[in-house]
């Protein structure tokens, strides 16, 4: 059974380490939480891990004062070794030192599930484990932020994997079924075709430093980008559809 470590860098429960917890993982305030955590800005039961095809995912459970990921607030994402997961006014670092080792050797591998609880030897110290994670936040979140004016060439390895230039790009999902592979390329055509329709019309100046949208297509913009925050939204609650 795959199990997973958590550190508190920040917070009333700084220090603590959550060591080899086997997975599904829940975290809130509430007694019945694996993750159990001191602070009135979590939520009874705030987020949960689970493993599911060689991935830990995140999910927020609805919880009052969301989930960030590296500073930014997700409603599901995939964790790796070195990520840091911001609950209330509390910190986590995910995985054990050798996780964390492990991700600095192959920056864009996927971590892998471990196979039981690390000894206390490969954990940090709170104030290690701050340090640590200060100085890999430059070298993880290059992976998830990038300039989007990018002019080197997409490409594609052999695994798979998306790169612009040296920025590896967040990895399709695998092992989809034919209908869900046909429902995912569809919602990507569909918001594809919105942004292409809205931005047809742009109008650069002489210089070529700004552009003009008319207001309407500015409006389609921000349709598209109103829609894209539902679908990631509804992909973490299906339930938030029917609304």
């Amino acid at each position: 059974m795959a199990s997973v470590t958590f550190q508190v860098l920040e917070g009333i429960d700084k220090g603590r380490v959550f060591r080899g917890m086997p997975t599904p993982v829940t975290i809130g305030r509430e007694e019945g939480n694996i993750l159990r955590l001191n602070d009135e800005r979590v939520s009874r039961f705030h987020a949960k891990v689970q493993q599911d095809n060689g991935d830990f995912i995140l999910t927020d459970l609805e919880s009052t004062n969301g989930t960030r990921v590296n500073g930014n607030t997700v409603q599901i994402r995939r964790l790796r070794a070195g990520d840091r997961v911001g609950v209330g006014r509390s910190l986590l670092l995910f995985g054990s030192n050798e996780e964390i080792a492990a991700r600095m050797a192959s920056p864009t591998a996927k971590a892998a599930p471990t196979g039981g609880g690390q000894t206390g030897s490969a954990l940090l110290s709170a104030e290690a484990a701050a340090a640590l994670a200060q100085t890999l936040a430059p070298d993880f979140d290059h992976e998830r932020e990038f300039d989007l004016n990018d002019k080197s060439e997409i490409t594609v390895r052999d695994d798979g994997s998306l790169f612009v230039g040296q920025h590896p790009l967040p990895p399709l999902p695998q092992k989809m079924s034919p209908a869900q592979a046909a429902r995912l390329a569809e919602i990507l055509d569909f918001l594809h075709r919105g942004l292409t329709t809205a931005t047809e019309n742009i109008q650069a100046n002489e210089e070529g430093s700004q552009v003009a949208l008319g207001y309407a297509d500015w409006q389609r913009v921000l349709a598209v980008q109103m829609l894209l925050a539902r679908y990631l939204r509804a992909v973490a609650e299906p339930e938030t559809l029917e609304e």
